[in-house]
This record gives structure tokens, sequence and C-alpha cells, in this order.
């Protein structure tokens, strides 16, 4: 190999090692971030919801409003004192249902982003106090339910794709844009 050749292969193979450097740190940080979603507690077979709290008071004066289709004949607000997001990616709030003749009834739900399933714990009765609703299934927010408040709450909001928004002060300042 004659001189004038050997500063080019060396330049060459410093080129190659940078380049395999930062394949190698762009691999590993693809390969944590599968590492850190594998690692979700939905991915955990012993995945396990946490215990909800009794319903919370609510403030029907203070209500963000969910902006629902046409159809929808009710009003639907969320209480942002009542928005909590759990450590297993539950978001649970009170939604405010408000009818044209004035009657106003109220749900303490929740919301599992990252299966986009939700879940009612408790409702209003019509003097007011919650009846908690004993081993209600999870659903799933885009089925046909009788509302799409959920849903609505969930895309404007609750949810940040398939992971619950980051705080509560991100769902409350999405609701209000």
């Amino acid at each position: 190999m004659s001189p004038a050749t050997r500063p080019v292969t060396t330049m060459a193979n410093k080129c190659f090692a940078a380049f395999a450097r930062i394949a190698a740190i762009g691999l590993a940080t693809c390969l944590s971030a599968v590492g850190a979603h594998a690692q979700s507690p939905l991915d955990n077979p012993d995945w396990q919801e946490s215990d909800a709290p009794a319903p919370p008071a609510f403030n029907a004066a203070a209500l963000l409003p969910l902006d629902m289709p046409r159809y929808v004949t009710l009003a639907f607000g969320v209480d942002p004192t009542t928005i909590r997001i759990t450590p297993d990616g539950i978001v649970r709030y009170v939604v405010v249902a408000h009818a044209v003749n004035g009657s106003v009834t109220a749900f303490y739900e929740g919301i599992l982003c990252a299966r986009g399933e939700v879940k009612q714990y408790a409702r209003t009765q019509s003097d007011g106090t919650w009846r908690v609703v004993s081993q209600a299934p999870w659903r799933a927010l885009n089925d046909n339910q009788p509302s799409r408040h959920a849903l609505a709450f969930a895309r404007q909001g609750a949810c940040d794709g398939s992971t619950a928004a980051s705080s509560v002060a991100d769902v409350v300042s999405k609701l209000k844009k």
C-alpha cells in the first residue's frame, strides 16, 4: 500500500467508526424506549387497578365544558378540582350533565387511556347523593354508550394518545382552550 492511500484508508476507518458509534447510540436509545414502554403497568400481567376513592364533592358552577356533537342534547362539563391521575394510568374525574329541562346528573368515572376504556364508579341520584356502582366493568370509549362524553373528555385533554395526560394542570389547560 502506498503512503498516498494510507491516509484515505485511515480516514475511512475513522468515519466508519464514528458512524458505528452513532448507530449504536441510536439503537440503544430505541431499545431503552421500548424497554420503558414494556414496563408499563398495563404490560404487566399482574397489573391491578388501584382502589378508587369515594366520589369527591363537585362544584356544578365551576365546570369546564366538553365540546360535544350537535346531536347530543345534554351539556357536559368536568369539575377540574376532581381530576386525578393515578400511578396506574387512570384519569379519574367528575363529569356533570345538564339537561334542557334543568335536571343535573353527575358521574364519577375513570378513563384508562392505554386501553381506550372508561369505567363509571358512581352517579348521583335525584336527591344529589352518590350511588356507587358495584363491580362496574371497563367499557370501550367508543362503544355504543348512552353518551360519548367520556370519549370527548379523553380526546379533549384526559389522554395524550394512549397515555394519561402528564398532569392535571395539562388537562385543565387543554379543556380551557
